[in-house]
């Protein structure tokens, strides 16, 4: 495993107290809870990415054709 890298992050006051109080009860430091946040943010972007990729050759459709049938069917 790679060192770890020492970074400068500015919390809000409220969400700083936030995370010492998730770190004291999970009995884990500060650092731990961002370094899992960071990762669940990029997983998610990780998972859009995927999602775009996959469906890049879809063919297109126009938001107004869209917005028609949606109304016509009701659903809107």
């Amino acid at each position: 495993m790679a060192q770890p890298r020492r970074s400068t992050i500015y919390l809000d006051p409220a969400l700083h107290r936030a995370v010492r109080i998730k770190a004291a009860e999970t009995d884990t430091r500060v650092s731990e809870q961002v370094n899992l946040a960071v990762r669940l943010l990029l997983a998610e972007d990780e998972a859009d990415l995927k999602a775009f990729r996959t469906r890049a050759a879809e063919p297109s459709r126009a938001f107004e054709t869209v917005l028609a049938r949606l109304k016509r069917d009701g659903l809107l």
